[in-house]
């Protein structure tokens, strides 16, 4: 190859087509920047939330957790704002894409704590039992490794131009985004068991509203979330095409319907239906009967302390 044909690098730019492909000024930016201003207010809904709670002392981090996922998902558009803005820097390229494929692990943490704990007040025995605790725990683990494996291969793959390594980059890749899909798939499995298992005599209730709305909203996530995996992992595992000839699950519309529409559907459940009051959980509950237990003891943080402090300011108010 000759010192002109030799592409520039490293790192060198992407050879095969990618989800959403190269951004541009138009359409990405405008459709970008109306995305930032819907994440935006949903982080800023997801943190009052939090701080109107805090002052209360009553804690619930999960809502924390999507006001992360939140703000991980305005870098990811400010940097394909900025990458759109210069098409030729690999390294926004490369920046922008690990955001796009790190950001929602968050959510499919968030909505397997919510199954885990219907399954636990559901049926106790088994939700406590701590070879099932410690098999979680495995998959929690599980989502850390397979981020840094998005990470490690994405920027390895922007480096060098051996076909050896290209290979063991996909199948990275492949490893990775198979494992996020069978992750996404285990609250189904718990709601499933806490369905359909016999009624184990020592149900537990916790927080605000009814069991069946508890499953209802941890099925609505399951499905979106399954949604944007299983696409992720098809496409994934289809052969590589040139960058010049993208194949339609590539294109911009399947890019941000399957990685942004879906997620903000996914808020909007997760917002609305006001988590926080509705997955509550008393404060070191560890074992069968804390749900219960440790409400009894009216706890200055529990849910229906803040329900009768909230009557009583209400009853003053009005007074």
């Amino acid at each position: 190859m000759s010192q002109s044909q030799r592409p520039e690098g490293p790192p060198y730019a992407p050879r095969a087509a990618s989800a959403g492909g190269v951004p541009s000024v138009l359409p990405d930016v405008p459709i970008a920047a109306v995305l930032i201003s819907i994440y935006l207010g949903f982080a800023i809904t997801n943190m009052t939330i939090f701080q109107l709670n805090r002052k209360r002392h009553y804690k619930f981090f999960p809502t924390v957790f999507i006001f992360g996922f939140c703000m991980a998902r305005l870098a990811t558009l400010v940097l394909r704002i900025a990458w759109a803005t210069r098409q030729h820097n690999v390294r926004l390229a490369i920046a922008a894409n690990i955001f796009v494929s790190a950001g929602i692990l968050i959510i499919y943490v968030v909505n397997l704590l919510f199954a885990q704990r219907i399954l636990r007040a559901t049926q106790p025995k088994i939700g406590w039992n701590p070879v099932l605790s410690t098999v979680f725990k495995v998959f929690y683990g599980g989502i850390g490794a397979a981020l840094i494996m998005v990470i490690t291969a994405s920027v390895l793959g922007m480096y060098t131009l051996n076909m050896s390594t290209l290979k063991a980059v996909r199948d990275v890749q492949l490893a990775a985004s198979t494992y996020l899909l069978l992750f996404v798939t285990l609250p189904l499995l718990l709601l499933i068991l806490s369905q359909f298992l016999p009624n184990s005599g020592s149900e537990e209730q916790f927080g605000q509203g009814s069991m069946t709305k508890k499953k209802l909203i941890v099925l609505a996530v399951s499905c979106l979330s399954i949604t944007i995996a299983g696409f992720k992992t098809g496409s994934a595992w289809m052969p590589a095409r040139p960058i010049s000839n993208p194949a339609w699950y590539q294109s911009k519309a399947c890019f941000y319907v399957f990685n942004f529409a879906f997620e903000i559907l996914i808020l909007i459940v997760l917002t609305a239906t006001r988590p926080d009051r509705v997955f509550y959980v008393p404060n070191g509950s560890k074992r069968a009967g804390d749900y219960t237990r440790l409400n009894e003891k009216g706890s200055g943080d529990s849910v229906h302390s803040l329900q009768d402090k909230q009557r009583q300011e209400y009853a003053s108010e009005k007074a």
